[in-house]
């Protein structure tokens, strides 16, 4: 069974940065795409930003030019530099990966991010 152990998250206050991580269980390179996807309390989860095995990259326009997501290959995780953060950054983020042929989706417990005003 594939685990996804997100890490990272913390009590931030506005125009601050903080780097989440996601570490799999299993090489990262069985996944044909990762993402980061955040829920704030009372509303859906959501898209921030998908990488795909070759490195394309997708963004929410909401974090566009403030939030950066990334791999290492190396350490089956990848990243998500969140910088210039903003109060209705605030949520529970998760960590999510999709393996092929089936499309089988997976999810981490999820890390807490709090940008305080």
């Amino acid at each position: 069974q594939v685990q996804l152990a997100e890490s990272g998250g913390d009590l931030v206050q506005a125009g601050g940065s903080l780097r989440l991580s996601c570490v799999a269980s299993t090489s990262i390179f069985n996944f044909n795409r990762m993402g980061w996807y955040r829920q704030a309390p009372g509303k859906q989860r959501e898209l921030v930003a998908i990488i795909t095995t070759g490195g394309m990259t997708v963004y929410a326009d909401a974090v566009k030019g403030r939030f950066t997501i990334s791999r290492d290959n190396s350490k089956n995780t990848i990243y998500l530099q969140m910088s210039s953060l903003k109060p209705e950054d605030t949520g529970v983020y998760y960590c999510n990966a999709m393996q092929p042929p089936s499309a089988t989706i997976y999810w981490g417990q999820g890390t807490q991010v709090t940008v305080s005003s």
